[in-house]
């Protein structure tokens, strides 16, 4: 793809670091507040999102935590938390809303290029599996937000939802599934493209392709000098900033140790790559309608949660297992073997020190996902579709993610699993760290992150009346407002065309 070079811009209120799709969330939001902010985007590939946003390097599940057992996590008395899934849920609507008023706007296109109603399951077998789901979902009909959510241990009932994971399985297997028909498949490659592209229009905004942030370095005015590199022809250049976000996948962590603020310090790294079987068998891809997640392995990363999912990528229905996590030292999947090695520094040693001895298991794990041969992989795919052969399914590479290590008192280190933005304390730098649930909580994310970094503006009438305009349900707990999360969901529902099937 041959794209042109554009002159660089010296002087802009915002410079964004990536072209994914948190900065185009936050590109979009800014412009939408003030149309006339001035923003300059730098993205080192030669289009947006072509690196976590890409539709093959998620699972595009729209984390809502409908069926991610991992966002609710059974504690020592046998209880189940159900705090983070709430959170992430009302998130969620959030984003759904933020795109439906794109889409009102003429900004996005036809819903059904992005957004897939698709039922979401959690399947699980084995006497404490099931007794732990149970538990889940009893525990989550105490919140509005799940209220939808219907629970069975009933064979003939699961085969009418997931047919291909109940076929050929062992009767006497105790089993158990929830599943929510509010579930959605999302495609966040050309969500991202269709934000980045509506951007490229807007008056004021100048976006750079082939070209890397290098650094940035304090003005001494209360703003920054950015450097940046031009990959085509090795120029390198300078541009001055108000506000910098830093939201380049994998890439941030660099950036982020190279701002000078102290908020950077104790912050490490751990990247862990993925693997899709994806499926041939046409039959196979025609029975399945669902996105059907399981319990992961002790000692596994979230990111590694087997399911087995319907996806509509580029209007064709696909169906994918895994993912298989890998070891790489790439921070990106287009990175360099050295990002992990260059990520180590004085500051962050000790935790990432700590952090590796307190997550031996999740070592040993991902060497064995690393030497798993084919036939293993059919192994771990036949617990989900037990009647299926090799020959139907192909490797594809997923994408690489970075969790966050960060220091700890009482712990020296520890590796978070999520999220985690980072906000000097003058607002005027923000990056945004980790993986899953990400870019499904992105609207929420970037409009939390103004109050911080747009103190000022953010109280105002103006920004408050436009946020509530472009996510009414914004800063208020819809966990606890049933009339409003209902109509929220119905209006949403019908600007993004979704057909919800019972």
């Amino acid at each position: 793809m041959t794209v042109a070079i554009r002159p660089l811009v010296k002087e802009t209120d915002v410079v964004l670091m990536g072209a994914g799709i948190m900065s185009a969330t936050l590109g979009m939001i800014l412009k939408e507040l003030d149309p006339n902010i001035t923003i300059q985007i730098f993205e080192r590939a030669d289009e947006a999102g072509t690196e976590s946003s890409d539709v093959w390097n998620n699972a595009g599940t729209g984390h809502a935590a409908y069926c991610e057992l991992n966002y609710t996590p059974q504690k020592a008395d046998g209880s189940i938390d159900v705090t983070k899934a709430v959170k992430i849920a009302e998130s969620y609507e959030v984003s759904k809303e933020f795109w439906a008023y794109l889409v009102q706007k003429n900004y996005l296109p036809n819903p059904s290029e992005f957004i897939t109603a698709i039922p979401h399951l959690s399947f699980v077998w084995g006497k404490d599996n099931v007794d732990y789901l149970r538990k889940r979902y009893n525990e989550m009909q105490t919140s509005t937000m799940f209220k939808p959510m219907v629970y069975s241990e009933d064979r003939d009932q699961i085969m009418q939802w997931a047919p291909i994971v109940m076929k050929g399985r062992e009767t006497s297997q105790p089993l158990a599934a929830t599943r929510m028909t509010l579930g959605t498949d999302v495609n966040f490659g050309t969500l991202t493209r269709s934000m980045i592209d509506q951007l490229s229009k807007m008056p004021g905004v100048t976006i750079h392709y082939n070209v890397e942030a290098l650094d940035l370095d304090p003005d001494g005015k209360g703003g920054w000098d950015v450097f940046v590199k031009n990959l085509l022809n090795d120029q390198k250049d300078k541009t001055n900033t108000k506000f910098v976000f830093i939201g380049a996948g994998g890439a941030t962590l660099h950036l982020l140790k190279r701002a000078e603020i102290e908020e950077r310090k104790g912050y490490g790294g751990f990247p862990v790559s993925g693997l899709w079987l994806k499926c041939l068998n046409k039959d196979l891809i025609k029975q399945h309608h669902a996105k059907v997640y399981g319990k992961a392995s002790v000692g596994s990363p979230p990111m590694s949660v087997p399911h087995i999912d319907t996806r509509i990528i580029n209007g064709k229905k696909e169906l994918l297992f895994g993912p298989f996590a890998g070891f790489s030292t790439k921070f990106l999947k287009n990175g360099s073997l050295m990002d992990l090695p260059k990520s180590i520094g004085f500051d962050n040693a000790i935790p990432m020190i700590f952090a590796g001895i307190k997550n031996m298991p999740l070592t040993r794990y991902l060497i064995d996902q690393v030497r798993q041969t084919p036939e293993q992989r059919l192994a771990s795919l036949m617990e989900y579709v037990p009647q299926t052969e090799l020959k139907d399914w192909e490797l594809k590479e997923a994408g690489q993610r970075v969790q966050v290590i960060k220091k700890d008192k009482k712990e020296g280190g520890v590796l978070e699993f999520g999220t985690e933005v980072v906000v000097a304390q003058d607002g005027t730098v923000a990056a945004l760290l980790g993986a899953s649930p990400g870019a499904s909580t992105a609207a929420a994310v970037m409009m939390g992150l103004l109050s911080k970094c747009f103190k000022k503006q953010f109280h105002t009438e103006a920004w408050q009346n436009k946020l509530k305009e472009m996510a009414p349900s914004f800063g208020i707990a819809l966990s606890q407002n049933e009339a409003q999360l209902q109509a929220t969901r119905n209006r949403t529902n019908q600007l993004l065309e979704m057909d919800i099937k019972k």
